[in-house]
């Protein structure tokens, strides 16, 4: 079932996201900006680790999460264990709510209307999974330029 292979997914990207951020040999770099560069390694995975815990772990899942998108992008200095353990837990959020999911509850619309029109949570949830594959992207090419 698609849920068994959004699992394998999601605990890929976040599990290399935790190898990124393992790789930077100076964690000060994490939360680095320059240029055109304005969202920093730290940044772009307390957003991740946020959309994640909201989209599947409080609306799915029910999980009482509430994000502050605000603060994704705002603070900074989160120390480096800090963020692996966040993103471990994330790991552990995904997995427990998509095995939880049925085909009727793939199919059904997502409780939320995201993008202004409605969209099954199958769809939502390819599209979350392309989200992060992108910003692990990001953070591949943070830290090879700005480390």
């Amino acid at each position: 079932m698609l849920t068994e292979t959004l699992i394998k997914l999601f605990s890929r990207d976040l599990n290399s996201i935790i190898d990124e951020i393992n790789l930077y040999k100076d964690e000060s770099c994490l939360w680095k900006t320059e240029g055109l560069v304005t969202n920093s390694a730290g940044n772009i995975s307390l957003h991740i680790i946020s959309n994640l815990n909201h989209f599947i772990g409080a609306i799915l899942g029910e999980s009482g999460y509430v994000r502050n998108r605000e603060l994704e992008f705002s603070l900074k200095d989160i120390p480096k264990a800090e963020l692996i353990k966040e993103l471990k837990e994330t790991i552990v959020i995904v997995g427990n709510t998509l095995t939880n999911l049925s085909a009727e509850d793939l199919r059904a619309n997502y409780k939320l209307q995201v993008f202004n029109a409605p969209m099954t949570t199958e769809y939502f949830l390819v599209h979350l999974a392309s989200h992060l594959a992108y910003h692990l992207g990001q953070i591949n090419y943070h830290r090879r330029f700005l480390d």
